[in-house]
Order: C-alpha cells, then sequence, then structure tokens
C-alpha cells in the first residue's frame, strides 16, 4: 500500500488527495500525455504518462523510461508498430510517470501507447479523458480489475470520458466509456494516424 506524506512544520503529514497531488501541475493540451488510473495496493491514483518522440540519429534508437519498466516499454513500442501500424521504431523514445511514481501494473498499457501515439503526431488527447486497458500481443485489449473503483475516482477528479477494452463491465460512475477492441481501434478513434 502507498502512503504519501508531506514535511510540515510539526513533522510528517498525511496527503488526503495524493490524485490531485499528482495532477496539481498537469498543463492539458500537451501531445504525449495522457492520464490512467492506476491502482497501488487498493488506492486508486490518477497518474500522468508523459510520452516524447524525436528522430534519431543513432543507428540503435534510444528508449528511456522513468517509473514505468522498460522492458514492458519496448514491448508495447513492438505491439504498438505490428498490430496498430504506428511507424515508431526508428525513433528515440522518452517516456515516464510524473511525480516519481513507479507504475508497474498493466492497466496502464494503454495508456502508454495512446501517449506514444499522440507524441508521434503531436497532436495532443482531449485533457478530460483517462485510458485504462491492458495491451495484449496480438494488439486486443484486456479489462483490468478494480475498472470501477479506478474511474470512481476518474470521475471525482473531475474526469468525463474514459477509453476502455469493448469488454470492460459496466461501471457506477458518472463517466463516458468509450469502449474499443484492439489498439488500433483506440489509435483510430482518438484520430492519432500521420495522414
Amino acid at each position: 500500500e502507498l502512503g504519501l506524506f508531506a514535511m510540515a512544520a510539526a513533522g510528517l503529514e498525511a496527503v488526503p488527495d495524493p490524485s490531485g497531488l499528482f495532477l496539481g501541475d498537469r498543463r492539458p493540451g500537451i501531445p504525449g500525455t495522457v492520464i490512467t488510473p492506476a491502482l497501488d495496493g487498493h488506492r486508486p491514483l490518477l497518474v500522468e504518462i508523459q510520452t516524447l518522440v524525436a528522430d534519431s540519429t543513432l543507428s540503435q534508437p534510444r528508449r528511456s523510461a522513468q517509473g514505468l519498466d522498460s522492458g514492458r516499454l519496448a514491448l508495447l513500442l513492438a505491439v504498438l508498430t505490428k498490430r496498430a501500424g504506428v511507424a515508431i521504431q526508428a525513433l528515440d523514445v522518452y517516456a515516464m510517470a510524473v511525480g516519481g511514481v513507479k507504475v508497474v501494473e498493466p492497466g496502464a498499457d494503454l495508456a502508454i501507447c495512446l501517449s506514444l501515439a499522440s507524441s508521434l503526431v503531436s497532436r495532443p488527447i482531449d485533457s478530460s479523458l483517462v485510458a485504462v486497458g491492458e495491451v495484449g500481443l496480438g494488439g486486443e485489449l484486456r479489462q483490468v480489475g478494480r475498472l470501477d473503483f479506478r474511474l470512481a475516482e476518474a470521475s471525482r477528479m473531475g474526469f468525463t470520458t474514459a477509453v476502455v477494452p469493448r469488454s470492460a463491465p459496466d461501471v457506477d460512475a458518472p463517466i463516458k466509456l468509450l469502449r474499443v477492441p484492439t489498439l488500433s481501434a483506440a489509435v483510430d478513434l482518438l484520430d492519432l494516424r500521420r495522414t
């Protein structure tokens, strides 16, 4: 379980709203940025995923991951290229979970991929949207646990739309679900292809 504390004059104090803390400095309208409702233990936490895709001068393009698993990033880049037709293999890729958070669960896969596609085409994703779902090697989107809990937190923080796997269950939260079967369909839905 994640515990967040802030240093105050009287010592350490618990942070009552960690999602608000991590999203406090967020700047909407930046390409390559997506919010995902991650779980750390039993607590939902809204995490900003940022990526930057740039031309490479290296024979083997650079891959950098902070707060994200580098092996998982390599896997997602391969699926994005092979299954979604997003040509990213010859470019430098930088990816991070903002705020020093470590995101190791597969529920952030979809957000990472959409962030990469957004950075590639220099087109921002709607700032009222969150993305959550596991990406399989076939490019299919798979549901993740405690989706209702995650999306209730997203709704509480003012998000109105969520991109989720087609198989995701209905949730009891005031948030619109955009259901997609594959990563390719999610890229198309958000108009993140090069023209």
